[in-house]
């Protein structure tokens, strides 16, 4: 009878350090995820960049101020 309780506490011990550890893990891999970025590609040479960096013009999305002056008249 010891014996199987002795077990049986081991047993509980080890489950809830298993549990713990994959709690642990599952944290870290949620914070290694990296962020998605929405991309548009420049109407004059087709660079992809992040919509927070495109120069809007008339005709689409550009990578900068020059190619947007080049193609816009």
């Amino acid at each position: 009878m010891r014996f199987v309780l002795i077990f049986l506490v081991v047993l509980i011990l080890a489950w809830r350090w298993r549990s713990w550890r994959e709690a642990k893990q599952r944290g870290r891999q949620a914070a290694a995820k990296p962020r998605t970025t929405e991309m548009v590609i420049c109407h004059q040479c087709g660079v992809h960049i992040p919509v927070q960096e495109a120069v809007i013009g008339a005709q689409g999305s550009y990578c900068s101020a020059a190619h947007r002056l080049a193609m816009e008249p």
